[in-house]
This record gives structure tokens, sequence and C-alpha cells, in this order.
């Protein structure tokens, strides 16, 4: 992971853990396990040495991602009024974002997103095209441990009206050159800038890294 943004700590940290956790998933020689679990421990040791999280909870984090390590997804809702893009404000840091969050497993991206806009902002949308599909951790999210991938789909209001939930405190319409102060792990200038392209151009095609 050659990115600027992110340090090397994290980046081997990130290998090591993925390392542990696909052996893990794969060996049954009890000799294996030891050592992949200890491949684990050293992940969680790394990250606590150059942050403020505990050994101990990082490392029962780690050991309870089972399986062969792949990416996470964040699914995004661009949903657009009058030339103005909808943001939810976060309750974690006070800023605003496009709707958006985990995706669950069993359900369809498309049916992701439509859940958390209603869930987020109040309004039923539907999903009209992938505007991009973006590698997370480079765009936005330095510092997140896990791998992610960002995936924003424009998206057209059905009804509704703005209002909060218990994850986000406001819901509101703004001018793409009067935003407010974003919650840049989950939307920042990149991503609106695409949005505001697809807006201007509705032939362009989905961007990607």
């Amino acid at each position: 992971m050659d990115d600027p943004s992110s340090p090397p700590w994290l980046a081997w940290a990130r290998e090591i853990q993925a390392l542990s956790q696909t052996g893990l998933t794969f060996t049954q020689n009890e000799y294996e396990i030891g050592r992949y679990q200890r491949l684990s421990e050293i992940a969680a040791e790394i990250v606590a040495r150059y942050s403020e999280l505990a050994q101990e909870s990082l490392q029962q984090n780690f050991l309870a991602q089972p399986g062969y390590a792949t990416p996470k997804i964040d699914v995004r809702g661009a949903v657009i009024r009058e030339g103005k893009i909808l943001l939810v404000q976060e309750r974690t840091d006070e800023r605003w974002c496009m709707p958006g969050g985990w995706a669950d497993v069993g359900e369809k991206p498309s049916e992701m997103v439509v859940r958390e806009v209603w869930e987020e902002s109040g309004f039923a949308v539907v999903p009209k095209k992938v505007i991009a599909v973006y590698d997370a951790n480079r765009t936005g999210r330095p510092l997140e441990f896990y791998h992610a991938y960002k995936i924003i789909f424009r998206c057209d209001i059905i009804s509704g009206e703005p209002r909060p939930s218990n994850e986000t405190l406001a819901a509101d319409f703004f001018s793409f050159d009067n935003l407010p102060p974003l919650s840049m792990n989950r939307t920042n200038e990149r991503h609106l800038a695409e949005v505001l392209a697809h807006l201007h151009d509705h032939t362009r095609p989905t961007a990607f890294d």
C-alpha cells in the first residue's frame, strides 16, 4: 500500500493482520495456528504502539474477523434537489457527509444505499447510477485500519422530509460552493467534485480507482 497519506506502520499492520486472518482461515495445523495468532498479536502491538487504542481490544477485534481478508464496503447516496446536495450531520463528529454507511451481509448495494439514505435523512430514494467506486483508505480514511471501498450512488428523491436519526443530528441541502464542515472520513471534496461533474454531464462514465 504505497499511500503517502497513510503512515508506514499502519500499512505494515494491515498487511500482517490480513496475512494472519487468511492463514487462520485455511490452516488446520496447530503449529501454524500459533504462528498466525502471533502475527495477529504483532499487528495489534504495532497499532497500539502508535495510537491510543488498547492492544487487548485490538487483538479481540482482529480475531473476531473470520474468513479470507477482504475489503469492507461503504455506500453513499448522492441526492440532488434543485442543484443542491443532501448532507447529514453525523453525531460522532458533528460534521457533514452524504448519507450512507457500511454494507450489511446479505443486502444488495442498491438496497443498502436506499435504506441508509432513508434512515439517516428521512428521504425515500431510488438509485439511478453508480457515480464512483473509490479505494476509501486512499480518499479520506487514511487512519482507518481495515481496508475499504466506497461506492457512491446517484439517487433521485421519491418522497420524504429532512429529519435527524439516531446516527445524525440533521439533514439539509447545500450548494456545492457553500458546503458545511465535512466529515472527511465519510465524504470529502474529491467525492463531491465527482458528484458535481456527473450532475453537469449525465453521460459521464463511472469514476474508479
